[in-house]
């Protein structure tokens, strides 16, 4: 029984890491919806597999006697090589429709659209600078617990909005399969909480928590405002922004 228990969890955490990142990880068989909803419990781990990729690029070119912008620098390419971009497109797919669109139908059409627009290009310029910036600014001693916490705790935020909100569209990843069960959400952000709390202590952790709720919160509601409910586009944004907010909170703590 506890065999089996592990076996589920270990497939789970697999599942999460192949939708979410672009780690040397194989399931077999074919994934469906039901399945990828009922491993987001693991969603905070993924976020600490990229944060120690990160974390080991950064060490290195450390390690070498680079600057810290450098070092910074390769940590988040190494991130972002480690993920496939695959918050950084539904950041800038999010930018795009929003700033670019006049009615809700006109802006989900245009976050379907593959092509970057001037809106998404800014914002991962944004993005990528102040995260850039951010991990810079962090002493070398307190990357590792800044990376953990941001990346862990940034990923337990994205069933939130499936809460709080309808979904904008009836095909695409954020409406497939069924909404996901109250205590897998309550179980990835417990998750993420601890990340937080074992990364940054327990105050500073909690804060970070409520730091991370605001900014799903509040994009969720942008999302309702102007598409009517949030995507899978959404919740990549979502992501991003906690990710850069906690890292900025990291450099409040830690410079």
């Amino acid at each position: 029984m506890v065999g089996g228990l592990f076996q589920r969890l270990w497939r789970d955490c697999k599942i999460a890491h192949v939708f979410l990142t672009r780690l040397p990880l194989r399931v077999e068989g074919t994934i469906t919806p039901r399945q990828l909803i009922a491993a987001a419990w693991a969603y905070p781990l993924v976020g600490v597999s990229v944060a120690l990729v990160a974390a080991a690029a950064y060490f290195l070119c450390h390690w070498l006697g680079l600057p810290p912008v450098l070092c910074a620098i390769a940590a988040l390419a190494a991130s972002i090589a480690a993920t496939g971009c695959f918050h950084e497109d539904g950041l800038a797919d999010t930018a795009d429709g929003f700033g670019g669109g006049w009615t809700a139908d006109r802006k989900l059409e245009i976050m379907r659209d593959s092509r970057l627009g001037s809106y998404g290009g800014a914002a991962l310029i944004l993005s990528i600078a102040a995260r850039a910036a951010a991990l810079a600014a962090i002493p070398a001693p307190e990357i590792l617990p800044a990376l953990l916490a941001a990346h862990g705790l940034s990923r337990a935020l994205v069933l939130l909005p499936s809460f709080i909100a309808d979904t904008a569209r009836l095909d695409g990843f954020a409406a497939e399969g069924t909404r996901p069960k109250r205590r897998i959400a309550i179980l990835a952000l417990a998750i993420g909480t601890l990340i937080a709390v074992l990364c940054l202590g327990l105050i500073n952790g909690l804060v970070a928590l409520a730091l991370a709720l605001t900014v799903a919160w509040l994009m969720t509601r942008l999302a309702r405002a102007q598409i009517g409910g949030y995507t899978g586009d959404v919740l990549g944004a979502i992501q991003q922004l906690a990710e850069i907010l906690l890292l900025c909170f990291a450099v409040a703590l830690f410079s």
